[in-house]
């Protein structure tokens, strides 16, 4: 029977991961299901355009004060807040359409390097590893389940009360898991999660997306953080390094 290592650089005893972006190509997902008169360019532009405004959507409600909203709620509505930016393309968009393009947030398939990734951080280094992400509990049990990917615990912005980058639920997941900021790392394709768990103490590794970030300046992500990779072939090896 194999052990586990015991030797190891640091305390880290888990891996907590952003899921949408990092961990799942929600690209190729959302793609097939926008309408067919449009080009791939523009499909892509689209989506694109809908993920960015999710996000600024995410943010003003968090500096609002607001509590997390049901994450369809918020794919409808900024799904309707960009067609009214595109009214040349708004008709082909129906309700049916429109609905499946919510739903399809559901089943996103994982990038391809993810599943080894994960595999080598739990059954080789012997870390926890974690979903930590805004979103639902059922839109995460939904993503876990089309993209095969196996996490020890979901953690979502709906069961912690709050969205990162918020330093409360960095804090209550930390609560949750009996865990100290600094034996845990945060791995995510998007600056504002590292920044926020940097800011409580936790390590960081970015994973370059080419879906997400598409505003941030990545030199600049790339000197804020612990490790900078360009996916996670060797995310084991730059935590074992931390």
């Amino acid at each position: 029977m194999s052990t586990l290592p015991t030797s190891r650089k640091g305390q880290i005893k888990a891996v907590l991961f952003d899921f949408m972006g990092t961990c799942l190509d929600w690209h190729s997902s959302i793609l097939p299901i926008l309408p067919s008169p449009l080009s791939q360019d523009a499909k892509s532009d689209f989506a694109l355009e809908w993920r960015q405004t999710y996000f600024d959507a995410n943010v003003a409600r968090s500096r609002s004060g607001e509590s997390p909203e049901d994450i369809d709620t918020t794919h409808r509505q900024t799904l309707l807040d960009v067609l009214d930016k595109h009214p040349d393309i708004k008709p082909l968009f129906t309700k049916d359409v429109q609905d499946k393009a919510v739903a399809a947030w559901h089943g996103q398939k994982a990038w391809p390097d993810v599943s080894e990734a994960l595999r080598k951080l739990k059954e080789e280094r012997g870390w926890e590893i974690y979903v930590h992400a805004n979103g639902t509990t059922r839109l995460q049990l939904n993503l876990v389940r089309s993209s095969s990917l196996n996490f020890d615990m979901l953690f979502s912005s709906e069961l912690l009360g709050c969205y990162k980058p918020a330093p409360e639920n960095y804090h209550r997941a930390l609560e949750l898991l009996k865990l100290r900021a600094e034996e845990c790392v945060t791995v995510a394709a998007h600056a504002y999660d590292l920044r926020g768990a940097k800011a409580v103490g936790m390590k960081t590794v970015y994973v370059r997306r080419w879906t997400d970030d598409v505003r941030e300046d990545q030199e600049v992500i790339r000197r804020e953080n612990d490790a900078y990779l360009e996916d996670m072939r060797e995310l084991d090896e730059a935590i074992s390094k931390l």
